[in-house]
C-alpha cells in the first residue's frame, strides 16, 4: 500500500534523524528507542517503517552510497576532456565524503560487517564503476593493462579521498593545513599524468 504524505514525511524524518545520530554517535550506541525519542515518534513507528536497526542502518548507508553512485554520471560527459571528467568525478565524490565524513569513516571501520546496500554498491562498482574509471584512465594514459589501471585507480582514490576523510584529524589534531581538494587534484594530475 502506498505511503500517504504524512506517512512518507514520518518515515523521512526517522531516516534523517537516524542518519544524523549515526553520523554523530556511531552505529553501536544509537538505539531504536533513541531514534524514536529524537524524531518525536515511537519505537513501533520506527519498527513499522524499517523493521529493525540493521535495516535502518542499511537505508542510511544506501543514502550515502547513492551519492557516490551519482558521481559516476560525470564520467559520461564526453564533451569534456578526460582529465576534466576525472577531476569533476573526484570533486563530486569528495563532496559526498565531506557531507558525511564521520559516517564514511565509521562504515570503513566496520570491518567485515556488511549491509545489503554495501553489497549492492560493490556490485555497481564491479559492473560499472571500476570500468568507467579504468576507461577514463586508459584515455588519459593509453595504458591497457587492467591490473595497472586498477592500481592507478586505487592510488588516485587514496591520494584524494584519504585526506578528505582525515581532514578533522589533520587540521584539528595535528595542526596540518590541508589545501582545497581542487588544488590537491591539480597537483596530483600534474605529477601523475605528466606526459
Amino acid at each position: 500500500m502506498p505511503l500517504t504524505d504524512k506517512n512518507s514525511e514520518t518515515k523521512e524524518l526517522i531516516l534523517r534523524t537516524a542518519l544524523d545520530m549515526f553520523r554523530q554517535e556511531g552505529f553501536e550506541s544509537v538505539t531504536i528507542r533513541k531514534i524514536a525519542a529524537r524524531s518525536s515518534t515511537n519505537v513501533s513507528l520506527v519498527n513499522y517503517y524499517f523493521g529493525s536497526k540493521d535495516k535502518l542502518i542499511n537505508e542510511v548507508i544506501k543514502i550515502l552510497l547513492s551519492g557516490f553512485q551519482e558521481s559516476f554520471t560525470v564520467l559520461n560527459e564526453l564533451t569534456l576532456p578526460p582529465k576534466q571528467r576525472l577531476k569533476a568525478f573526484l570533486l563530486h565524490y569528495v563532496q559526498v565524503i565531506q557531507q558525511y565524513p564521520e559516517l564514511v569513516a565509521r562504515i570503513i571501520t566496520m570491518g567485515t560487517t556488511m549491509f545489503t546496500s554495501q553489497y549492492e554498491y560493490g556490485e555497481f562498482m564491479q559492473a560499472i564503476g571500476f570500468h568507467k574509471i579504468q576507461g577514463i584512465l586508459m584515455e588519459i594514459t593509453k595504458e591497457q593493462n587492467p591490473e595497472l589501471l586498477m592500481m592507478m585507480m586505487m592510488q588516485i582514490f587514496g591520494a584524494i579521498f584519504m585526506p578528505a576523510l582525515m581532514l578533522p584529524i589533520l587540521e584539528a589534531g595535528a595542526g596540518v593545513r590541508v589545501n582545497p581538494v581542487e588544488w590537491q587534484i591539480d597537483l596530483l594530475f600534474e605529477r601523475y599524468f605528466h606526459n
